[in-house]
């Protein structure tokens, strides 16, 4: 029953004492057709699916439909990227290795900024779908610090909840289409802390214009006055 409660994602999130009642958990969802095994097929069930690619980048700001990097992006170590995806503001989702091997997510953001964000694609799509205000929550992490983009996270939860409104049913949505489950902020947020936190020199992204930076933000919360 606790699960169930805390199944209810971001609408729990309304403000602080909330927060803390809040329990590990995801929502369990009801797959159509098979599983999905790797990037492949995910990427091959998004293309299959004439609303997925729109809902995707409109909702949740992964658009298979930019895969182009220019700039020559790459990793100093040499490790391969394959481009998957893009979001509004000119960020990329690439790859890392050889197709056929695990592969992490390495997100690049428009502002010089990148870094590992997901173990692979499933998880990375648990994440811009269960959770669509991640990056905010990496910017206000007062330098990587995981009770600082918790305490973010209640705040974009609220203002998601009250920017898009059908926001559950579009993550119902998606997460029925790719037999992937919806895991509260919390846990994924916790998780997104934990994949830029490890990543090691073998992913320092480079393009044209030079070595980007750490996703995560200097900035503590309570630099966004909105959330005073």
């Amino acid at each position: 029953m606790a699960a169930a409660q805390d199944n209810l994602l971001c609408r729990s999130f309304s403000w602080a004492a909330e927060v803390g009642a809040r329990l590990m958990g995801s929502m369990p969802v009801i797959c159509y057709g098979s599983r999905v095994r790797d990037s492949t097929d995910f990427l091959q069930r998004i293309d299959e699916d004439q609303e997925l690619p729109e809902l995707l980048a409109d909702a949740f700001e992964f658009d298979v439909r930019r895969k182009g990097g220019g700039e020559s992006p790459r990793l100093a170590s040499g490790i391969p990227l394959e481009g998957i995806a893009g979001d509004f503001t000119g960020g990329m989702f690439y790859l890392c290795g050889i197709a056929g091997s695990p592969r992490s997510v390495l997100y690049a953001s428009s502002e010089g900024d990148a870094g590992i964000i997901a173990t692979d694609l499933r998880e990375t799509l648990m994440l811009v779908v269960g959770f669509p205000y991640w990056r905010d929550s990496l910017k206000y992490s007062a330098g990587g610090d995981l009770s600082a983009m918790k305490s973010a996270t209640a705040f974009l939860c609220r203002d998601m909840m009250a920017d898009r409104p059908a926001i559950e049913a579009e993550q119902s949505r998606v997460a029925e289409a790719l037999c992937v489950p919806l895991e509260t902020p919390s846990v994924l947020v916790a998780r997104l802390h934990a994949a830029v936190k490890r990543a090691g020199p073998d992913f320092d992204f480079i393009d044209d214009t030079g070595e980007y930076g750490s996703l995560f933000g200097a900035f503590p919360p309570s630099h966004n006055r909105s959330w005073q």
